[in-house]
Parts: structure tokens; C-alpha cells; sequence
């Protein structure tokens, strides 16, 4: 039986230097000559689910509460859920390693496959964002992780601020597959006066770890 190659719907012109193959993923854990930051990571290989409930203040995914207010979020052990609306919720595994479980609770679609995932970690990160939309990633009144739903360089995303602190400030920003190649040109050339390039999975878990 021929296994499933997948491929990621991202691609960096960097030479990777570390490759780990995962669940039927070529994961890249470090690119050469890895620039000092800001940096943009590609996460699509990570699990990402779709849960839709009436009633999800009565649920728990991989043993975690899941967030009540609209846009806000919460991150466990590495799951990241945030809150969309009334009856939906995203799910990010975002510390899963080889064959990443499907949460056992009725109403979850996976939509790893069918999006793009990115990172972007750094001191200018917010930078780079004001030059893509008009949301307030800053705005005084969002605490640390929150979700925001809406257009990032035209393109109807969902993003996550995990963190506004200084050099360990990042996002992470999920949309549609078909609009990855555009996004990530977009991004990356909002970020060049900022000197962002491309990096592996390995800095971001160094990222996460540090959080």
C-alpha cells in the first residue's frame, strides 16, 4: 500500500539544513543561514480542527476548558482554542509530534489540509502587520492570547496574538490553502526592512518554549 505524501502549501526559498519526516510530512526544523529575527515559520503540518457545538461550555478537547468569550483564547500543553463565536471553536495542536489524535468530541472537522498555517515571531512583528491590515493587534483592551477574524493583506484569515512582549511578540495566522504562495510573499516583503526570513520549526518551539 502506497502511503499519502503531503506537501505543505507553503514554500521559502531557503535551503533547509534539518528535515524531519512526521506523519507523513518533509517537516523543515531549520533552514541555512537562518537570519537574527524577525522570523516566519511555516506550521501547516500541525493539526488544526474545526469544532462546531451548541453547546460548548459544557465541552473539553484534550482535557482543556475551552475559552468562553468571543475571541478570546487559551493555550494548554501546547493546544491553542479560541473562541469564534457562539458555537465554534479552532483548535491548534501545536505541540504535536508523530501521528497528532483527533479529538474524540463529536463536531470536529480537520482542516489541517485545507489551510495554511504561519508564525510570525519577533520584535517588529506588529511592524509588519500594520503595513497588511487595519486590525489593532496593540489595542489596549486585548490581553494576551486573543483571536482576531479578518482580512490580512485581503485575505480573510484567523489570528492569533500570543504574545506582545518585546523580541518574543508573535503571531500565528491561519487562512485558506489556495492563498498561501501569496500570503507568504506578501509578509515577507512587508517584513524585508525588518530583515525577516524565513525559519524551521525548531525556532519556533524555542519561541513557545520561552513564552
Amino acid at each position: 500500500m502506497k502511503e499519502i505524501h503531503r506537501v505543505s502549501p507553503v514554500y521559502f526559498k531557503g535551503t533547509p539544513l534539518k528535515i524531519e519526516n512526521r506523519d507523513n510530512w518533509e517537516v523543515v526544523m531549520q533552514y541555512d543561514e537562518e537570519a537574527t529575527g524577525p522570523y516566519l515559520v511555516d506550521l501547516s503540518h500541525k493539526p488544526r480542527f474545526d469544532l462546531q457545538d451548541a453547546q460548548l461550555d459544557h465541552l473539553k478537547v484534550f482535557g482543556m476548558t475551552l475559552p468562553e468569550a468571543y475571541g478570546s483564547s487559551v493555550v494548554e500543553n501546547g493546544i491553542l482554542a479560541s473562541r469564534m463565536n457562539r458555537t465554534q471553536v479552532s483548535v491548534y495542536n501545536l505541540a504535536a509530534g508523530d501521528k497528532a489524535a483527533m479529538p474524540a468530541e463529536k463536531g470536529v472537522t480537520d482542516v489541517t489540509d485545507a489551510t495554511a498555517c504561519l508564525a510570525l515571531i519577533g520584535e517588529q512583528v506588529f511592524s509588519i502587520c500594520e503595513k497588511l491590515t487595519a486590525l489593532d493587534f496593540m489595542d489596549p483592551g486585548q490581553t494576551p492570547p486573543f483571536l482576531f477574524q479578518g482580512p490580512f493583506s485581503h485575505v480573510p484569515c484567523q489570528i492569533v496574538t500570543l504574545s506582545r512582549q518585546g523580541e518574543d511578540s508573535g503571531i500565528i495566522l491561519t487562512c485558506s490553502r489556495g492563498y498561501a504562495g501569496a500570503m507568504v510573499h506578501s509578509i515577507l516583503h512587508a517584513g524585508e526592512e525588518f530583515k525577516l526570513g524565513p525559519a524551521g520549526e525548531d525556532r519556533f518551539t524555542q519561541w513557545m518554549n520561552g513564552l
